[in-house]
């Protein structure tokens, strides 16, 4: 199943927001919280962020919380992968 991969924070509002928001659209997610999982801090910090959220959607990396994009980005995955 496809799905939309979140590196957070436990302390993040726009994390809480951007997890409420895919909940809410049904878009299927994993999230990992890189203030608590040293792997997923490594695997965060090797696209060079520093701030959170970021997403994978499919081969894409998308800094911030932006609905909008996390959306096309979300139906170009599925469209090109289906």
């Amino acid at each position: 199943m496809k799905k939309v991969i979140i590196y957070s924070q436990t302390t993040c509002p726009p994390c809480y927001q951007a997890k409420a928001w895919l909940a809410d659209q049904k878009i299927p997610f994993i999230s990992y919280e890189v203030d608590k999982d040293p792997e997923a801090l490594r695997r965060f910090q090797t696209w060079g962020m520093r701030t959170t959220p970021v997403f994978i959607v499919g081969d894409q990396v998308i800094s911030g919380f932006n609905s909008h994009k996390l959306k096309r980005a979300w139906n170009a995955y599925n469209k090109e992968n289906t």
